[in-house]
This record gives structure tokens, C-alpha cells and sequence, in this order.
């Protein structure tokens, strides 16, 4: 049986990562890609995406937990792919702190073009969190221990974090407005209010 505390914990974990999401996001848009101020705006975007993804761990382990009984088999499996994706993102954000905190000379792969080493255009950010969330959100709607809208929310957020892949990926400007839009309405409003909704369940569970 999941343990109190863990719920508690995780609950914690996820309303912090949906306050933390805004910030990656206006750190990331505004700041970097509209270069506001970019060292600064990636310096706190990439220690915002490592934090974040540190914190969708706790938050994730605790959904398998309790909607493993549903369907074990899936629910690994969205264990797996969102452990993938979180720690993925967490990677990419301490390679670009890294880089940012102790620039390497010269940036050759930054200079050619090359994507991002650790996480190439967020295939685990967004890519592979996605597939997670929408598994989870399958099982969260059949669950008595959730709000059927909050599966749908986790199967919404899952579907636009692999489309914000796709278009990063294909599209690859980030100031394209499609890319724009997506990722700003994802980042800032719909991820959050997804996080914040299930932490505030996590905390209120049994």
C-alpha cells in the first residue's frame, strides 16, 4: 500500500515543479530566445528544467504506486518512460548549467549547430515525458483515487509535450509562433495547472 508520507512528499514536489514550470518557460522565452538577458535566461532555465526534472521523479513513482493495481504492466511502463523523460530533461539541464556556469572554448557543436547532446531537441523533455504522462493519464481516469479530469489533463499535457518535440524537432526555431504558442500555452498555464491540481490530490490522499 502507498505510504502516507510518499503521497504527502510527492504532493509537495509536484506543486513546487508547477510553480518552477512558468519560470523555466518566461526564463526560456522571454529572457533567452527574445534575449532579454539570454546568459542569464539560460542559466535559470537550465537550472529550472534540472530541478524540475529531479522533482517529476518523486511526483512520478508515486503515481505508479498508486495505479499499479490497475494495470501493472502499463503503469511501469509509464514508470519507465517518465523516469526516462524526467531525468533525460534533469541531464539536459545540468549540461547546458554546466556549459553556461564554465562556457567551453571554443562552443564548436554550439557554433555548428549541433542539438543538444544529452537530450536532442528534447526528445526525453518533452518527448518521452509525454508518452509517460499520457499512460498515466489513462490510468488516473479509471482510478477512484483521481478525478477523471485530471487524467484527461495529464493526457492532454502528455499529447502537447510531444507535439513541442515534434515542432522543435521539425520546425527547430524556437521563435516560430507555432513553436511559440504551443510551448508558451503549455509551459505556463496547462503543465502547471496539472501539477498543482495533482499535487494538491497527492496531499489529500488517504
Amino acid at each position: 500500500m502507498q505510504s502516507v508520507s510518499y503521497n504527502q512528499s510527492a504532493g509537495t514536489a509536484a506543486l513546487i515543479a508547477g510553480v518552477g514550470g512558468p519560470l523555466y518557460s518566461v526564463a526560456f522565452v522571454i529572457l533567452y530566445v527574445f534575449k532579454v538577458a539570454p546568459d542569464l535566461g539560460l542559466t535559470l532555465a537550465s537550472l529550472f528544467l534540472m530541478l524540475g526534472g529531479l522533482l517529476s521523479v518523486v511526483v512520478l513513482v508515486a503515481l505508479y504506486f498508486n495505479l499499479r493495481e490497475l494495470e501493472p504492466a502499463y503503469a511501469l511502463l509509464g514508470l519507465v518512460l517518465g523516469l526516462a523523460g524526467a531525468l533525460g530533461g534533469a541531464t539536459h539541464g545540468a549540461y547546458d548549467l554546466a556549459n553556461q556556469l564554465h562556457p567551453p572554448s571554443p562552443e564548436v557543436l554550439a557554433v555548428a549547430g549541433y542539438p543538444n547532446m544529452a537530450d536532442p531537441r528534447g526528445l526525453a523533455t518533452f518527448g518521452l515525458l509525454g508518452l509517460g504522462l499520457v499512460i498515466f493519464g489513462r490510468l488516473m481516469s479509471r482510478s477512484d483515487k483521481f478525478p477523471a479530469r485530471l487524467g484527461t489533463l495529464a493526457i492532454v499535457v502528455g499529447i502537447l509535450n510531444i507535439v513541442i518535440y515534434l515542432a522543435r524537432l521539425i520546425i527547430l526555431t524556437p521563435t516560430n509562433p507555432i513553436v511559440l504558442v504551443v510551448a508558451g500555452a503549455t509551459g505556463i498555464f496547462i503543465s502547471p495547472a496539472f501539477y498543482i491540481w495533482l499535487g494538491m490530490r497527492l496531499r489529500a490522499l488517504p
